[in-house]
Parts: C-alpha cells; structure tokens; sequence
C-alpha cells in the first residue's frame, strides 16, 4: 500500500472519518476490495456522493489510463467493505454490494458529479477510457430470506475449501513421495508456467500475485509450478473468505446480539488461521520440500476443520430458525 494511502487511512479511522491536506472537507469513504488474484483485503479511499440509499465512487484514478486495481478487484467480487464517518465522529463499518453503473445512467451520474466537482470532468478529459461509476448497495442482513442464503453460502464455500485442501494435501503427499531423493527441476521463471500466473493489465494485485508466483516457482526445486500455484490459490481464497464474514460479522452481531461471544471467538480463530497460512506461504517461498509443505498444510487443516465446524454449528442454526413475528 503506497505511504499516502496508509496515511489517509489511519487518519481517517483515528479521526472518525475526518482528514485533513488534499482531502479536507472531501466526502470520504474507505473502500475495501478482495484482491482478485490474491485473495486478500485491499483498502483504498475513495471519494463518493450518496444518490439515495446507495453510495457512488467513481474509479477516476486522477485521470490515469487505466481503471485503479480496486475496480478490477470489484469487478471479479462485488462483495465490499465500506467504513463511513459518522455524525457522532465514530467510524461506521459495513457490508455492502458493488454494481457497476451502464449507459445512460452511468453518463447521467457521472455528468452531475463533475457538474458538482470539475475535477472529475478534468479526469475525464484526460484519458481515453470511460471513468466507471459504481453503486454501492448496504447488505440488508433483516430479511430470513437472506438469512438462509447466508447459511447456505457458508455451507457451500466450507464444502468447496474443503474438497481444495483435500486435492492439495493429496498433491503434496504424491510429491512427497516422487521427490524423495529425486529433486524435480522446474522451467525458468520465464517459462510457461511463469506466465500463466499473470493478471489484469493495470492490476496492482495481479503483479503482486504474479511476483509471488514466479518467486515460487523458482524457489522451490522439489515442487512443480502447477501445485505451488495451487498452495497460492488455496491460500487467497482462504485469505477472501475470511476477509468477507470478517465484515459480514458486525452486521450479524447487531442482528443476533446472542450470538456475540460465538463472533468474538470465531474473529480470533480467523486470526490463528492467517498466522498459520501465512507461514505456510513463507515455507513455499522459501523452497521447502513437499513433505514439510504437507506436515504444514495438514496443521492447517485440522485447525480449519474445527473452525469450520465450530462457525457452522453456531451461525447456520441462528441462520435458519423461525423467528417470531413482532406483536402489534
């Protein structure tokens, strides 16, 4: 995260959403994306304007030639946190669901922002590309219907993370056994597999993911391209998951205050869980060997099961049992 960035956003939470310099007296949110290839959280300032129930941010980049790394990271997962100021001079933390304007509607706002604020019609006029402008809709956690969607999700994403570490915990174990005296030699770090791991173009979280990809690749004599790949990938969607019941978590507490201890622990699990994938990256970049890859991936596994289980037995039920209906 550039030195600028970092410093408007610990101002902006310090000082319930309030910043002075260049910002001072701008309309300010922080928006935070899920890397699309790394899986992890990305938060950006953003100035916005609010058109209704809906919040608009407009992916200008000052101008630049190519949209900002938070629009590719939306466009591949709606699913945002928004932190608000408030008139109390609190920060307000929420989900909420990014739908990219179109047409004549996108034309209309975007007009009655640099009518409100020129420099944004000084964006536009320097660069070729058409500045998006994205809606940005609060997750309304109120409705049952939702509730059971919810339920169903999490049961849906723990089943296909799951099946993931299963495949890879088989993979590395396959490899334990192929290289155990015969190290494998990969391609070049310009090779194929090299290339594959790239993302967007204009994509800041992309060239991270395809730097770390490559450093893999190289790193690790005794572990194929493709399976590191498949550690990383794992790894990012583990880092997305969390990242997105992390922010669907205050929601929930509000909704079901009976279920505030059960957060707080699941919060702190979380934590455990991204220590322990973050070393197992750091054993990957390193060029550790498959059998130690897989002693670290099953510690991990056994963690992720018990959290699994603990989130499931604890929110599906809350999730999806009647509730009563308000007397009148």
């Amino acid at each position: 995260m550039p030195d600028f960035n970092r410093q408007v956003i610990e101002e902006f939470r310090a000082n319930g959403g309030r910043v002075g310099g260049m910002f001072e007296g701008a309309a300010l949110l922080l928006l935070t994306t899920t890397g699309a290839r790394s899986g992890r959280a990305h938060t950006n300032p953003a100035v916005y304007v609010r058109d209704g129930a809906r919040l608009l941010v407009f992916a200008s980049n000052a101008g630049g030639p190519k949209h900002p790394a938070w629009f590719h990271n939306l466009s591949a997962d709606p699913y945002v946190t928004v932190e608000l100021g408030t008139p109390e001079g609190t920060v307000e933390r929420f989900g909420a669901t990014a739908v990219v304007t179109e047409g004549e509607e996108r034309d209309r706002l975007y007009a009655e922002q640099a009518e409100r604020d020129p420099g944004f019609a000084a964006y536009q006029a320097a660069t070729d590309r058409l500045i998006p402008v994205v809606a940005l809709h609060r997750v309304d956690l109120g409705d049952p219907a939702r509730h059971r969607a919810i339920a169903d999700h999490l049961v849906k994403v723990h089943a296909e993370l799951r099946a993931e570490l299963t495949a890879l915990r088989e993979g590395l174990g396959s490899a334990a056994s192929e290289t155990a005296g015969t190290p494998e030699v990969t391609g070049p770090a310009g090779s194929a597999d090299a290339a594959e791991a790239t993302g967007p173009e204009g994509s800041a979280d992309a060239a991270d993911a395809a730097s770390t990809a490559d450093t893999v690749v190289r790193g690790t004599p005794t572990l194929g391209g493709q399976l590191a790949r498949h550690c990383l990938t794992f790894c990012g969607a583990l880092h997305a998951h969390h990242h997105n019941e992390d922010s669907a978590f205050d929601l929930l507490e509000r909704e079901f205050p009976e279920l505030s201890d059960s957060l707080d622990r699941m919060r702190e699990e979380h934590k455990v869980v991204a220590r322990t994938v973050e070393e197992l990256e750091a054993l990957l970049t390193s060029g550790a060997a498959p059998a130690t890859l897989r002693a670290e991936v099953d510690r991990l596994a056994t963690r992720l099961e018990e959290h699994f289980a603990y989130e499931e037995a604890q929110l599906v039920p809350a999730l999806t049992r009647s509730r009563p209906e308000p007397r009148n």
